[in-house]
C-alpha cells in the first residue's frame, strides 16, 4: 500500500512491517514494556516473572533486535538489552499519517453523503 502525506511525498509502509510483526507477539510486547524505563537489562532480569526459559526469551529478543527495536551489548559474560526508541517513533509518525489519510477520506465521504 502506497500512502502519501500532505506534501505528496510517498510514505513507505513496507519499512514498518518488521516492527509491526515483531510487536505482534504478546511476549515481545512485554519485553519492550520492561525495557521502556531506559535501563539496560540482562536476559536473567527480563526472564523474571515469566514462565519462559532464558532460551525462549533470547529468541524473542533476537526478533526484536532484527527489527531494530532493541540493541544489545556484551558486558562481561552477560548480554544487556536496551530499547531503541527510534523505530517506535517512526512507526508512530507513520500511524499518524495513516490516521490523517483516513480522516480526510471519511470527511470526503461525509460531504458526499450529506451533499455539502
Amino acid at each position: 500500500m502506497l500512502l502519501k502525506n500532505r506534501s505528496g511525498k510517498a510514505v513507505k509502509s513496507r519499512a514498518h512491517a518488521p516492527i509491526f510483526a515483531a510487536l505482534g507477539d504478546e511476549t515481545r510486547l512485554s519485553l519492550v514494556a520492561k525495557l521502556c524505563d531506559g535501563q539496560p537489562c540482562s536476559i536473567s532480569q527480563l526472564t523474571l516473572g515469566s514462565r519462559l526459559t532464558r532460551q525462549a526469551i533470547t529468541k524473542h529478543l533476537r526478533v526484536l533486535e532484527k527489527a531494530e527495536l532493541v540493541r544489545s551489548a556484551h558486558v562481561g559474560r552477560e548480554s544487556l538489552f536496551e530499547l531503541n526508541p527510534e523505530p517506535i517513533d517512526e512507526m508512530k509518525k507513520y500511524l499518524d499519517r495513516v490516521s490523517e489519510l483516513w480522516d480526510r477520506k471519511f470527511a470526503r465521504l461525509k460531504s458526499l453523503v450529506e451533499g455539502t
